[in-house]
């Protein structure tokens, strides 16, 4: 089974970041660009927290706010729970489901060096799967 490590290094360590003094509609504006449904917010190279599409609705959008006048640190989550390069995918899926969370930032000693989300850990896990069938597949007819 793959590592969290090893799934960045086949998806790429691109990190989609915003400061937390970026306007609700600038991060929108990156993450519709890049068709991603989050964002790290890094402070310098701290990570300072987490914005999400789920922070948007719920904290913009039913608050009746203005994404342009409103800026990630005042609606951004802050409490975000981070994976460890050598975690297992599985233990990843584990803390997903759990708690109810879509992307998980990858920290290595304090650094964060990419994000996962449910979807990568589902890919990841259907070709595993996938692999494990046609290994097995191929056993029986031999």
């Amino acid at each position: 089974m793959k590592n969290v490590e090893q799934m960045l290094e086949g998806k790429g360590h691109q990190l989609l970041f915003v400061p937390p003094d970026a306007t609700v509609f600038d991060a929108l504006n990156l993450m519709a660009e890049k068709d991603v449904g989050a964002l790290v917010v890094l402070d310098g190279e701290k990570l300072a927290g987490i914005f999400s599409e789920r922070d948007y609705a719920r904290k913009i959008i039913l608050l009746g706010k203005s994404s342009k006048e409103t800026l990630v640190r005042e609606i951004m989550t802050e409490k975000v729970l981070c994976v460890r390069p050598e975690q297992s995918v599985q233990q990843c899926m584990a803390l997903m489901t759990e708690k109810r969370i879509r992307h998980l930032p990858v920290l290595d000693h304090k650094k964060v060096i990419g994000v996962i989300s449910i979807g990568d850990v589902v890919k990841e896990t259907i070709s595993e799967q996938k692999f494990i069938i046609e290994q097995l597949e191929s056993y029986i007819h031999q």
